[in-house]
C-alpha cells in the first residue's frame, strides 16, 4: 500500500471520528465547542499540544507492535 493511500485513509478515519460527536450528540458537541471558544490562546495551544502527544505515541506504540 502506498504512502498516499495510507494518509487518505488516516485522514478519511480522523473525518468519521470528528463527526460521531456531532452527529450523535449536537447539543453536547455545541456547548463544548462554545466553552472553546471561551478559552485563551494558551489552553489551545495546550489542548492541541496534548492531542499530538498522545497521537504520536499511540502511532509509535502501534508501529512498536502492540
Amino acid at each position: 500500500m502506498s504512502t498516499g493511500a495510507i494518509f487518505l485513509m488516516a485522514l478519511a478515519l480522523m473525518l468519521i471520528l470528528e463527526g460521531v460527536l456531532p452527529f450523535l450528540a449536537p447539543g453536547l458537541w455545541r456547548d463544548t465547542f462554545r466553552r472553546i471558544t471561551q478559552m485563551n490562546d494558551g489552553q489551545i495551544r495546550f489542548v492541541g499540544l496534548s492531542s499530538m502527544v498522545v497521537g504520536v505515541l499511540l502511532l509509535w506504540w502501534v508501529r512498536s507492535g502492540l
